[in-house]
């Protein structure tokens, strides 16, 4: 076969290097530990990426896919480092990226009539490799529902409610179940959600929230100071938005435990 021109290669004039330079919206299967029944298969959406030198006009995309495939027909969380690894050696990059999220279910019951449904959470990965250096960030979202302290403090009955996502971003020295950080998230708003609730599910959930009102900011404080009693967290960002019921707005609050 004629040897056939390599346009990335090119040199280009404009002298920019490029951050970020890859592959994005994959779907592969991925297999995960699961803390109640020990392996999980869901389907990963995945980005991988490379930084470019100034000098090189464009990278190989279908390189990132070779990487990929070679990992076997499931993709396993505990294969990013080696993943990142073999992205820069195969595309010859100083720093490569990979993002990594996939919906993760979990069996709930429901709180008094203890029928089970399946909850889905969101799980991602945001990892990156330079020389020996490796970072790995989880980040897991799950939902709440929250009462307003100040409706209840001024109306004579009721008070406004909402349903609220939070989102925990974290660092650790040591595996974390993604179960673990589900449970902290569920337990500090006014309530948990839930797939199946039966009328006398809907009266407790409904009657704990209005025992337990929380701002969005109480919210992220519960979250925080639950975070702060583990010492295998070694950073976090937590957010937490309430889509409000009674405003054409949704509240929004952030916290972030600086670099140990």
């Amino acid at each position: 076969m004629a040897n056939l021109c390599d346009k990335q290669n090119e040199p280009d004039e404009r002298q920019i290097d490029i951050d970020k330079v890859g592959v994005k919206g994959i779907r592969y299967p991925l297999r995960t530990l699961d803390k109640a029944h020990g392996i999980q298969n869901t389907v990963a959406e995945l980005g991988m990426y490379v930084d470019l030198p100034r000098h090189y006009r464009g990278t190989h995309m279908s390189r990132f896919l070779e990487v990929l495939n070679e990992q076997g027909n499931y993709f396993h969380i505990d294969s990013i480092p080696k993943i990142l690894n073999a992205i820069r050696t195969k595309l010859k990059a100083r720093k490569a990226h990979l993002d990594v999220s996939f919906p993760y279910f979990v069996e709930k019951k429901a709180p008094k009539s203890k029928q089970f449904g399946l909850m889905d959470y969101l799980v991602r990965f945001e990892a990156s490799s330079e020389g020996d250096k490796v970072d790995i960030v989880m980040i897991v979202t799950a939902g709440v529902t929250t009462l307003c302290p100040c409706s209840k403090a001024i109306s004579q009955y009721g008070a406004h409610n909402q349903r609220g996502k939070v989102t925990v971003h974290l660092r650790s020295k040591a595996d974390i179940w993604f179960e673990d950080v589900i449970d902290i998230i569920e337990s500090s708003g006014s309530g948990a959600l839930y797939s199946l609730l039966k009328r006398v599910d809907e009266k407790y959930v409904t009657e704990r929230a209005y025992e337990n009102p929380a701002f969005v900011e109480d919210v992220v404080r519960n979250v925080a100071q639950k975070l702060n009693e583990r010492e295998d967290v070694t950073w976090y960002l937590v957010e937490a938005e309430n889509m409000e019921s009674i405003h054409n707005h949704n509240v929004y609050a952030s916290i972030e435990k600086p670099h140990a």
